[in-house]
């Protein structure tokens, strides 16, 4: 068995949500549906967005998970907090100093948790 390589994300607007995270990730989805919209990362993880409508069995509100974005130092949690306080993005955690590192907590358009960190920066 491999490591897990897929992210699935269930959403309200699948069309909306790929909107949100092309202008985030600065790329277009690589697959796109009604119902459906997948992202190849850079690391080579595929991230899935599905209708919460349409997938079966049922999903399970969301918010019991995030992606978590790694950064180089603090500067660029600073950085990118502010970038994505700019854009609209509600933010869950200010920067802060936690036990592995300098990060933040914003969420998406369906709540999802995106965090951004620099492991072990003061």
């Amino acid at each position: 068995m491999s490591d897990p390589n897929f992210v699935l994300l269930y959403v309200d607007d699948p069309a909306a949500s790929a909107a949100f995270y092309a202008s985030l990730l600065g790329r277009p989805p690589v697959e796109a549906s009604a119902t459906f919209a997948m992202f190849a990362l850079e690391s080579g993880v595929m991230l899935g967005l599905w209708s919460r409508h349409t997938v079966a069995p049922a999903a399970t509100a969301p918010g019991g998970g995030e992606l978590a974005f790694t950064v180089a130092d603090a500067a660029a949690v600073r950085a990118t907090h502010a970038a994505w306080t700019e854009r609209g993005l509600a933010i869950a955690q200010a920067p802060t100093q936690l036990d592995f590192g300098y990060t933040f907590v914003a969420l998406d358009r369906d709540g999802h948790r995106l965090r951004v960190f620099a492991p072990g920066a003061a």
